[in-house]
């Protein structure tokens, strides 16, 4: 149990320093193409109000949306899909399939899967999963929030309306 939450853990800061990165080099480079194009200098002193200060306060803005942002970003939701595993498989694979995604792993009916596009995997920091566990009513999906709600929702209605 020990090791379940310590992964879970170790899981939430590995996403909190990714997303505190990506933040820091996305606006490093908009104050670099601000620079370049003459909009201002690249100098903290006379780029903010508060001069070399507002770095250190911009940090800790970033730090604090870093921390928050995993437990906000990352969701879990049911999936009704009615059925036995071995009729609706095909039409999972092949929805996911048409969004974007590639079976990753698949261990008895529980499934894995990773966006095929690398330039989506970069803007995401490779935090692309959708893991689909089976539970009573279906499926259990979990990744990140946006994806997970198009993609139940997607799921629900594709074996709601099979002529689709």
């Amino acid at each position: 149990m020990k090791i379940i939450i310590f992964a879970a853990v170790m899981k939430y800061i590995i996403r909190a320093i990714k997303y505190y990165l990506y933040m820091v080099i996305l606006v490093t480079i908009m104050l670099a193409a601000l620079s370049f194009m003459h909009v201002t200098e690249w100098n903290a002193s006379t780029m903010f109000r508060n001069g070399y200060d507002s770095i250190w306060q911009l940090a800790l803005a970033f730090l604090a949306i870093a921390l928050l942002y995993p437990k906000f970003g990352f969701n879990s939701r049911g999936v009704i899909i009615p059925g036995e595993y071995g009729e609706i498989r095909n039409g999972i694979l092949s929805y996911m399939e048409e969004h974007g995604y590639a079976l990753e792993s698949e261990e008895g009916e529980n499934l894995t899967f990773r966006a095929k596009s690398p330039i989506r995997r970069l803007t995401r920091f490779f935090e692309d999963r959708v893991t689909m566990t089976r539970d009573f009513g279906g499926f259990r999906a979990e990744g990140l929030t946006k994806d997970i709600v198009r993609i139940v929702n997607g799921l629900e209605y594709r074996f709601r309306n099979p002529q689709v």
